[in-house]
């Protein structure tokens, strides 16, 4: 397991950089995958408007997979640890579905039997996840032509975070949706 922590448009100091290594390293050493490298990358948005300027990007590789994750904060020590807990998240979401289902596999393919104790935890785990990827509810739309700026009632009659209509001039598809910080963005179908 390597660690390399770097400093964009700003520099690491030591005490910064033994925190990194130490919360992100914890969180990896909680999981137990292998082999598994980090890359942390810290950088402090330079923008006076931006409420979070300190970002920490983690970038973890092992056996092909890729698990990225970026948190901004007002402090850096609170991205870094807001950052490392949601790499136990993200790494607990790998291990659940690659390693297990793999190990699964093989077990089934020897027709042997896993540990009770475990499978127990890990079909709970397993229907947890399954819950959060379930789709919901299914609605058909009919996409009316309209204008942007009919659009831009309809998500506000809607209540919705976004709304796909066709476009009246060019009849492709396009898609509003309200950003973060205010004011809506659209994103519109290549001709």
């Amino acid at each position: 397991m390597s660690i390399i922590v770097t400093g964009r448009r700003m520099p690491v100091t030591d005490a910064l950089r033994e925190y990194a290594e130490e919360k992100i390293g914890h969180s990896m050493k909680v999981m137990d995958v292998h082999p598994l490298d980090a890359e942390i990358v810290l950088l402090v948005e330079k923008n006076p408007a931006n409420p979070n300027p300190a970002v920490c990007e983690v970038t973890l590789r092992t056996k092909g997979h890729i698990i990225r994750v970026e948190e901004s904060e007002e402090d850096m020590y609170a991205a870094i640890d807001v950052a490392a807990a949601k790499v136990v998240r993200q790494l607990r979401k790998y291990k659940t579905r690659v390693i297990d289902r793999k190990i699964r596999a093989s077990v089934e393919l020897a027709g042997a039997q896993p540990k009770v104790a475990d499978e127990t935890d890990l079909d709970e785990l397993m229907e947890e996840l399954a819950r959060d990827e379930e789709i919901l509810r299914i609605k058909e739309i009919e996409f009316v032509p309209m204008t942007e700026e009919e659009a831009l009632i309809h998500i506000d009659l809607l209540g919705h975070d976004f709304f796909a209509y066709t476009d009246r001039d060019t009849n492709l598809v396009n898609v509003l949706y309200r950003r973060d910080g205010g004011g809506y963005g659209l994103l519109k179908q290549s001709d």
